[in-house]
């Protein structure tokens, strides 16, 4: 299985517009965020994406993305599901077969709002089609033939998806895991999780926050995501570390 970090940057992604600040400043490719998102190329030759945000178009056009069996998102936030129009792409590339989409019911229904045109029932020329596969937390559901079990975490009181495939696990937008859930993160090889900042935040882990959920879970490895500009400049920040953890970067790949 190959994961290819689309994105790692928070909901302004870095640099935030305007800001001057040492990150947003900096010429090291590392301080250079999109929104968080991740592909996952599997054993079985899916193609899989989680999140579709704001930068998904600049992301797939990097990494020379030409099939998509299956879109996934965590939550219904803009930075995660922004980018669904260029889906477009995809669906004349599957010769106008229906996009796969992946999600809880209230995502759905927020997609439909701001989406309105890909549903209504006649539809402009060109207008891709998807089909809505509605998840629940802890029923395995499949991308072909690849199994996915999504877990339930807490964005503040928001409910988010986070997904495991075998031993690689992806949780974002997260300051919450239930006890019954981080059952469901043990034996990981791989964690990926969602630390803001190091500041005390209303709605995501703080990196120390993070390296307790790294600490009780012991993955083999983790790597942090969804990382605003008050985290720091990359190499500071990976020098404090503990020797398994990891700044991810955006078009970081990992091999499993």
């Amino acid at each position: 299985m190959r994961i290819t970090f689309l994105g790692t940057g928070t909901s302004q992604g870095i640099p935030i517009i305007g800001c001057q600040c040492e990150v947003c400043t900096s010429l090291d490719y590392r301080n250079k965020r999109l929104r968080s998102s991740i592909h996952i190329q599997t054993d079985n030759n899916e193609s899989i994406i989680i999140d579709s945000g704001t930068d998904f178009r600049q992301q797939v056009l990097r990494e020379r993305i030409t099939q998509l069996d299956g879109l996934l998102f965590t939550h219904q936030h803009k930075d995660h599901t922004a980018g669904m129009d260029d889906i477009r792409g995809f669906y004349f590339l599957n010769g106008m077969k229906p996009i796969e989409l992946f999600a809880t019911a209230p995502v759905f229904d927020q997609l439909k709002q701001e989406f309105s045109y890909i549903f209504a029932k006649e539809k402009y020329p060109g207008v891709p089609s998807v089909n809505l596969n509605t998840l629940e937390k802890n029923k395995t559901f499949k991308v072909g033939k690849t199994d996915i079990l999504p877990i339930e975490v807490y964005h503040y009181k928001l409910p988010v998806l986070g997904y495991r495939i075998k031993n690689f696990a992806y949780i974002t937008d997260a300051n919450r895991i239930e006890a019954d859930q981080m059952d469901q993160l043990k034996g990981l090889d791989i964690l990926v999780i969602n630390a803001l900042q190091k500041e005390k935040h209303i709605s995501h882990f703080t990196l120390d926050e993070a390296k307790e959920v790294i600490k009780e879970l012991k993955p083999k490895k983790a790597y942090i995501t969804h990382i605003g500009h008050k985290m720091g400049l990359h190499a500071d920040v990976q020098k404090d570390l503990p020797e398994n953890v990891f700044l991810s970067e955006d078009g970081l790949v990992l091999e499993l």
